[in-house]
């Protein structure tokens, strides 16, 4: 059984299938013993660890057996005995002090203290894997690569711009650019930093303020020709209404937010087309049949185009922004801290351009109330991008 111990002493030398072969000279007895040394040492020091005493074989039968969570499976594909794996991870236990796995017949479970430290292992050991590769395929010479994922919307509205300046400041460092819909503050574990649509939220990851959203009402000219701009509710009521997918909220969640923010919440809401990006809601919009709410920094071409208008002054401030998202560990990453460092100065002092006022038929006046109230600076939350850091 996988939780079962063994007294067999295992071979030291793996020879990882992909991997770059890590080679304990010493055995696992002087690990323990140094380990527990290094313990005690660093104790005294107040927490900080020796570099000289990791012991990288029990770290390596550790990743495979956090990510199989089985000591047999690990073993199968470290192409190593079930033993071997398994008594490194007890030379690991016994120098940190504290469990990883729960024993349990025929499963292991990580405990609290692997969870936290097995993707930060499962990272390290991958780009040590890139940056050796990086060395050997560029004889020597390594191109600097930075994986960056980007939200689609962004991708397509902002990021280019962006991406050809900093390019041009920074020849040496290669840009791998991966987009995606994403309304969460998580970064996948092959991603080295990423710009995320989210709400606020306290995780492990480092997050950087860009910019909060404040969404306005975007149509087609064509939808508002002939109507009446000053029946906000008749305007909804007739009109397709254009919704953005937020994972874990309801399919209606904006609309139902900006309902009440007019102090219409008698409106019906709940119809209409789900999109799962802003870019493909904005395009459907400017064929003429739907009404959207969306973040007009996205859209100033086709606002100042004439393609979309905003019929009315209203805003939404919905509570989700545009945050870089990092790595705490990925920031001693020179590309990483230097992206980093230049984007939100970027946005410090420069962020996307304001959108045009409204845009109302000529027969018709702004509406009254809320309506007419001058919007905000869009930007006042750029100038200082706010950090977010969960508390260790």
């Amino acid at each position: 059984m996988d939780g079962r111990e063994t007294h067999e002493r295992p071979s030291l030398s793996f020879a990882f299938p992909g991997r770059i072969v890590l080679s304990d000279p010493f055995g696992m007895g002087y690990e323990r013993d140094k380990g527990r040394a290094c313990n005690d040492e660093c104790a005294a020091r107040g927490g900080g660890m020796d570099r000289k005493w990791l012991p990288l074989n029990a770290l390596r039968a550790f990743e495979a057996a956090g990510q199989h969570l089985s000591f047999t499976a690990a073993a199968n594909s470290l192409t190593v005995a079930q033993s071997a794996v398994s008594r490194h991870v007890i030379v690991l236990e016994n120098f940190l002090g504290v469990a990883l796995f729960e024993r349990r017949p025929q499963q292991l479970v990580l405990t609290e203290a692997g969870r936290h430290i097995l993707p930060v292992v499962s990272k390290s050991f991958d780009r040590i894997d890139q940056a050796l590769g990086e060395v050997i395929k560029e004889k020597g010479r390594p191109k600097r690569v930075l994986k960056v994922a980007l939200p689609t919307s962004f991708a397509h509205r902002l990021a280019i711009p962006i991406l050809r300046d900093f390019r041009s400041e920074n020849a040496g460092i290669s840009l791998e650019i991966v987009s995606k819909p994403t309304t969460g503050p998580e970064v996948d574990g092959d991603i080295d930093i990423a710009i995320v649509y989210s709400e606020p939220r306290v995780t492990d990851a480092i997050h950087d303020l860009l910019w909060m959203v404040r969404s306005t009402l975007l149509c087609s000219p064509k939808l508002i020709e002939g109507t009446d701009a000053s029946d906000l509710g008749r305007l909804i009521a007739n009109s397709d209404l254009l919704h953005l997918k937020i994972d874990g909220r309801p399919r209606h969640f904006f609309w139902e937010m900006f309902v009440r923010s007019i102090g219409r919440p008698d409106l019906a809401v709940d119809r209409g087309l789900v999109f799962d990006t802003q870019q493909l809601a904005a395009q459907y919009a400017m064929m003429g049949d739907g009404l959207a709410l969306l973040d007009p920094l996205l859209f100033h071409e086709e606002i100042k185009a004439g393609r979309l208008v905003r019929p009315y002054d209203l805003w939404l401030d919905e509570g989700y922004g545009y945050y870089l998202t990092t790595h705490p560990e990925d920031l001693s990453n020179e590309a990483v801290a230097l992206f980093r460092s230049w984007l939100i100065a970027r946005f410090a002092g420069g962020a996307p351009p304001p959108a045009p006022e409204p845009e109302l038929p000529a027969e018709t006046s702004k509406p009254q109330a809320a309506a007419s109230a001058e919007p905000t600076k869009l930007h006042a939350s750029a100038a200082e991008p706010a950090k977010l850091r969960a508390a260790k």
